[in-house]
């Protein structure tokens, strides 16, 4: 991930929801760098969807998120769901 990049995240989440946030957008970054677990990045997509349930939120988080580093989330879970033979996910 660049040294200077603004994770989107809301006042009104919890600590833990921001922690599983962020830890979502580092497994996005892992996947670009050296490649990420597939079960893992799942999971966290899932914690993450239960933090934005929102479809239109959810996009305007990974348009936010994509514009500072050039890495597409959306990209990145849709290849782990499409590679069920893959273990680890790499972009």
């Amino acid at each position: 991930m660049p040294n200077e990049v603004n994770i989107p995240i809301s006042m009104d989440w919890s600590r833990d929801e921001v922690v599983n946030v962020v830890n979502f957008y580092e497994a996005i970054d892992h996947a670009y760098r050296k490649g990420v677990d597939r079960d893992t990045l799942l999971t966290l997509y899932n914690q993450f969807k239960k933090i934005v349930p929102s479809k239109s939120e959810e996009k305007q988080q990974f348009k936010e998120y994509e514009s500072q580093t050039q890495q597409s989330p959306y990209h990145v879970v849709k290849a782990a769901r499409e590679s069920s033979h893959l273990k680890i996910i790499r972009m």
